[in-house]
């Protein structure tokens, strides 16, 4: 995995420990927790432009199709919760950030080890 890639697992994983404690005081998500959505979305996005640039090297992966589609995958997941989150505004809502939050690092993770494949 990337420099990049743990930093966005990290981040990923701050803002599902932080979707836990609204869950834990029932509030709902506010503007900060989007933002740090936001911003592990950019990383996501930085993280397909690098794994685009491994592939056109030639070298790593066994199967591109499934390395990219999981690249995709981790990109759509969190604009798709933040979505469902804010049509939704209860704690099922809530709660849905927090499973697109922790997807996030297990799919780079999977990405990680299909490159390595």
């Amino acid at each position: 995995m990337t420099v990049v890639g743990w930093a966005t697992s990290g981040l990923a994983v701050l803002a599902g420990l932080w979707v836990v404690v609204l869950l834990v005081r029932d509030r709902l998500p506010g503007d900060p927790l989007f933002a740090l959505l936001a911003v592990i979305e950019l990383g996501l996005l930085v993280e397909l432009g690098l794994g685009i640039a491994r592939v056109a090297g030639g070298a790593g992966a066994t199967s591109v199709v499934t390395y990219l589609g999981y690249l995709v995958a981790s990109l759509v997941i969190l604009p798709a919760a933040v979505f469902w989150s804010l049509a939704e505004r209860s704690r099922g809502g809530t709660a849905v950030l927090l499973v697109g939050a922790l997807l996030v690092p297990f799919l780079l993770y999977r990405v990680s080890e299909i490159w390595v494949g």
